[in-house]
């Protein structure tokens, strides 16, 4: 922490941040940072400067500059593609689905993907969040007068919600073995290899990452299941995401996904789309605790809309600071808080020269709390969101941009009002002394040692 952070940090308590690197790592340290916690390879210098350089094993740039986040996500995409590494890490879970896939084949699936989230089907799914909201409720208030895990509650919640709306009939979906291949691959296959960090090449095996684990086969196995049943027994009255990407295809060459295609793109629905909203609901709650008048604001809109019920789709429109509040959160604690590409050509990225084969990193953490960018960046204010306030759209990036935008980000927004919405007009949450969360990257930006909150009726 810089002198002026600590002063700041002095005067008016700050959320808890990652300790970034204020010195040279060095390959050792890097590994160890990396399997520790991705974020603690970032410089502190990041939050102050628009771009770093260096090697460790090959060349690197970090890029916190608006101009270049263009360039590099929607300008000069092809030229951008995931680093090796990213590939590595993704594909042992969900395979050459869109989140990992690159040119034409990337361009058919998202053909394919797109109509499925629209908004008028993502509003007809509500119904399952809201549902999922007072059934949260429920469990909270069990915990009433007394301190509960709010990770782990949102973490239940938005797992019941993206298995409800990608397998509504439930049939032969066994939603603990998921749970269990989710898990392991995280906690091993996602850690970055000392292979990674001196840039070996792709064809060196990660031993970490040689063998998918039995939970992760199980997973996989699960889900061919399901699709199969599914295509057999044809689509629902009111269909799932499942049917409606079991019905979708390509509008310029017929092509359809097939049984694994369907298979990692659902997979890739389920991880992404329920771990990543329950940390913005987790760590929303965190941040409400740490500021009470924060959850007090959002309280009284919170009640004076939903007067005593679970919100809806249409309440959405009518809960702004709530709102307000979730895009905060995920500037401070944006879930994927770290991309990386490797540079494809010759480039200059704000003056600098950029080779074929550098990685180019948008450590989006760094990005969101850059002094240059922020006023008092580290500081919890969702009034930066208010009416008339718009950040730089590339200074702003919890869910990408460009064509490779996150697809599911009005889903993950319209979940995460809904069910913090309702959570807020019921109840009052405080913070457990000696029980922060600390921020630890390994695929996401989770909470260690979880979201412990006190909780008392509103």
């Amino acid at each position: 922490m810089s002198q002026t952070a600590r002063i700041i940090a002095a005067q008016d308590p700050l959320p808890v941040q990652v300790p970034l690197a204020t010195e040279p790592l060095g390959v050792l340290g890097s590994f160890r940072s990396a399997r520790r916690n991705v974020l603690e390879l970032i410089p502190e210098l990041a939050t102050h400067v628009p771009i770093i350089s260096g090697r460790t094993g090959k060349r690197w740039h970090m890029v916190m500059d608006p101009d270049s986040n263009r360039r590099i996500l929607r300008d000069a995409l092809d030229d951008y593609p995931k680093s090796d590494v990213t590939k590595m890490i993704l594909r042992p879970g969900i395979g050459e689905s869109l989140f990992v896939a690159e040119g034409q084949h990337w361009h058919w699936q998202r053909r394919v993907a797109a109509p499925v989230f629209t908004h008028r089907n993502i509003a007809n799914l509500a119904p399952v969040m809201t549902a999922a909201a007072d059934r949260a409720s429920a469990r909270i208030a069990a915990a009433e007068g007394r301190a509960a895990d709010l990770f782990e509650e949102m973490v239940t919640a938005t797992f019941e919600v993206i298995a409800d709306v990608t397998l509504s009939g439930g049939e032969g979906f066994d939603r603990a073995a998921v749970h269990r291949g989710i898990n392991a691959y995280i906690s091993e296959t996602a850690k970055v290899s000392l292979l990674d960090v001196l840039g070996a090449p792709a064809w060196i095996p990660r031993l970490n990452r040689l063998f998918t684990t039995q939970a992760l086969r199980e997973m996989k196995e699960v889900a061919d299941r399901v699709i199969d049943a599914r295509r057999d027994a044809g689509p629902a009255p009111v269909p799932d995401l499942l049917d409606l990407l079991l019905g979708g295809e390509d509008g310029k060459t017929g092509r359809r996904m097939n049984t694994a295609e369907l298979r990692d793109n659902l997979l890739t629905f389920i991880v992404a789309g329920h771990e990543t909203t329950a940390l913005t609901l987790a760590w929303s709650l965190y941040l409400c605790a740490f500021d009470q008048r924060v959850q007090d604001r959002a309280r009284t809109e919170a009640q004076a809309v939903l007067q005593g019920r679970a919100a809806t789709a249409e309440d959405v429109p009518h809960l702004p600071y709530i709102r307000q509040i979730i895009d905060e959160s995920l500037r401070l604690y944006p879930p994927a808080a770290f991309l990386s590409r490797t540079a494809q050509k010759q480039d200059r990225l704000c003056g600098r020269e950029i080779r074929p084969g550098d990685t180019v990193i948008l450590p989006i953490y760094a990005l969101h709390r850059n002094h240059e960018l922020w006023p008092d960046p580290h500081r919890f204010d969702p009034d930066r969101f208010g009416p008339g306030r718009k950040p730089d759209r590339f200074a702003y990036l919890p869910f990408g941009d460009g064509p490779r935008i996150c697809i599911g980000a009005s889903f993950a927004v319209q979940e995460a009002v809904i069910i913090l919405s309702t959570l807020l007009s019921r109840f009052r949450f405080g913070l457990v002394t000696g029980r922060n969360p600390r921020p630890v990257m390994i695929l996401t930006l989770r909470p260690e040692g979880g979201v412990w909150l006190t909780v008392e009726r509103a």
